[in-house]
């Protein structure tokens, strides 16, 4: 087996403490014998919660000789707190320990840059790998099996009973509820993400009237898996986004029959196919749902875009988005999302939950768009939101208002539009008629949705584990105004050239796929753009020099790099292939004294 580079891992350090080991305090001492892989994470990162998928069939399969711990390391402000990393772990089935670093000491100490990040410590306590991004778990499997053969040889693999332990079960109604709908008899059907199950509720909201799916993780005629968005279709019946499955269902009150109407099962990847028959394209992690002119519209929060559903031929396509994650607005075609949420019909517009930058926006048909193409003749707007990394709770005019990652939009009878503002524990209000953002309501719980019915409004209070009714006040509540930015230290960096240099080594067993043209792309861009003389776009080549303006002093180099690698067997005609991307977003300050050199790690370790 060829030779590694040998780094000791630093210590494991947080000041939230450690989740799911019974009260035991880990050192990296107490997992020597075992391989160790560490999974830098954040609750609100939806490419995270793709690799806690991916990572649950290899933590299974090598319970007794490999130990997975994630290292929560929080983006926003409410991700800090201890209490919303407990409720994380349940709500996404975490199976392993977590230690909660609200500091980012441990981030900081592995020189992380990106979530997800994976590192992998062998059974002597060395670093052997690091991953960002998704699609590494077929190459972490091939290094367990080496590391496995490797040290079992040396007599340095201690197997046994890992170090998880699970929490008790807590007995409720509804698990971390993500959405919720209105039947036209009046009840609620809401999704119990956590459980794996639909709900439906009396009109009260609180009586179970019924419980639809077997509560386990599947695909099947009664099933699914972190079910989320929910929205009425014309004929009665209900859509549903299987979120973790990667599928729409269709779910019929009157016979109980559930069937799905697009995806595979398979998540969605960059160079598949973004149109076709629905049942016959890829999806990827759909959040929420909603019918308008004639189409189910779906939030892809996977892939930072938004796709629809044409009932009328079995069709599905891309209708906004590149795939780029961050705000722009403009064509549909060329507009950027990140983690689209939440979406609402109402009138000409649809308005839109962007979570990753904070913001409401909405699509609006063009002057002249063809009504036959989804991603024909649209356009996309910002009401509130900047970008990324701004974020808070201000009210006010919605060009400096601030939202914490809003989970959902409701349209209101005046035009106006009610947003469940998660992160804040709040609902909020932008009415587009005077340009304002207030306040409804405070002091709840996680709010990823909310419902109107009459004069009311039902909320679905995702992390208190229930709905709510308010009273729609004619007065906002007044808050005082908070302002932040993500917590993440800038990095030096020279003025002049910039030589950045992603580091993708193909995993053992495997080479580029070179078949069909290059099998690496680079796109790089920036916020303000005004920050790259020279250097943005896109390219195959994973090293570029980039020229930084001279004036600009700071911003966020915003990069995203995509591999593919397939099994280096010359007697195989269809190889096994495997793509490997992640996306970066980079905040850098110019220095005299700064690094000319930025180094990210896609898959490897960075030799320089």
């Amino acid at each position: 087996m060829a030779s590694r580079a040998r780094v000791r891992a630093p210590e494991l350090i947080g000041k939230g403490g450690w989740l799911n080991t019974g009260g035991t305090d880990l050192t990296l001492s107490d997992l020597r014998g075992r391989i160790v892989i560490l999974d830098f994470w954040t609750f609100c990162c939806v490419n995270c919660l793709h690799v806690l998928d991916e990572l649950r069939e290899l933590e299974e399969r090598h319970r007794d000789s490999v130990v997975i711990i994630g290292v929560h390391s929080p983006k926003f402000v409410h991700e800090a707190e201890h209490q919303a990393v407990v409720d994380a772990v349940e709500r996404y089935g975490v199976e392993h320990p977590v230690l909660d670093d609200p500091e980012l000491a441990t981030w900081k100490q592995y020189a992380v840059r990106a979530w997800p990040t994976l590192v992998v410590i062998d059974p002597e306590g060395y670093v052997v790998a690091q991953h960002a991004g998704e699609g590494h778990a077929h190459a972490i499997e091939k290094l367990v099996e080496e590391l496995i053969a490797e040290h079992t040889a040396k007599g340095t693999l201690r197997r046994g009973d890992g170090p998880y332990v699970p929490p008790e079960p807590v007995a409720t109604d509804l698990r971390f509820p993500g959405k919720a709908v209105r039947l036209p008899g009046g009840t609620f059907l809401v999704s119990d993400t956590t459980r794996h199950q639909l709900v439906e509720l009396a009109a009260d909201g609180e009586q179970v009237v019924r419980r639809i799916g077997t509560g386990e993780r599947g695909l099947g005629p009664d099933s699914f898996n972190e079910p989320q968005g929910l929205a009425l279709l014309p004929d009665g019946t209900v859509a549903v986004a299987d979120t973790v499955n990667h599928a729409i269902r269709v779910f019929d009150p009157a016979t109980g029959a559930l069937e799905t109407v697009a995806g595979t099962g398979k998540q969605w990847w960059q160079g598949s196919p973004t149109s076709g028959p629905a049942r016959e394209v890829d999806l990827s992690s759909p959040w929420d749902l909603a019918w308008w002119q004639d189409r189910l519209w779906i939030a892809m929060a996977g892939v930072h875009q938004i796709w629809a559903y044409d009932p009328a031929d079995g069709t599905v396509a891309v209708a906004a988005g590149t795939t780029n994650e961050g705000l722009v607005d403009g064509p549909a075609a060329e507009a950027w999302f990140a983690q689209p949420s939440g979406l609402a019909a109402a009138g000409d517009r649809l308005w839109i939950a962007d979570s990753e930058t904070s913001a409401v926006r909405w699509i609006e048909r063009a002057a002249h768009g063809d009504p036959a193409a989804p991603g024909d003749g649209y356009v996309v707007r910002t009401a509130v939101g900047t970008g990324l990394f701004d974020f808070g709770h201000r009210d006010g005019a919605a060009e400096q208002a601030l939202l914490q990652h809003p989970l959902g939009v409701t349209a209101l009878p005046d035009g106006s539009v009610a947003v469940a503002d998660t992160y804040n524990h709040a609902l909020r209000r932008y009415d587009p008629a005077s340009g304002e953002v207030t306040t409804l309501a405070t002091d709840l719980r996680e709010p990823s949705a909310a419902v109107l019915v009459d004069d009311d409004i039902v909320v679905v209070e995702s992390a208190r584990h229930r709905l709510t009714r308010l009273r729609l006040p004619e007065e906002a509540v007044r808050v005082e105004s908070v302002a932040h930015r993500t917590q993440r230290a800038a990095t030096d960096v020279a003025p002049g050239t910039l030589r950045l240099d992603v580091v993708f080594q193909a995993p053992a067993g495997q080479k580029l796929d070179t078949r069909f043209g290059p099998s690496t792309r680079l796109l790089v861009s920036a916020t303000p753009p005004e920050l790259l003389a020279d250097g943005s776009g896109a390219g195959t080549d994973l090293a570029r020099d980039l020229v930084l303006a001279d004036g600009v002093t700071e911003g966020v180099l915003h990069v995203s790099a995509m591999a593919a690698s397939c099994d280096d067997a010359p007697d195989i005609e269809y190889p096994a292939c495997h793509v490997h991307q992640q996306d970066w977003g980079v905040p850098v300050r110019i220095a005299e004294d700064g690094a000319a050199r930025l180094g990210l790690v896609l898959a490897g370790l960075d030799a320089e």
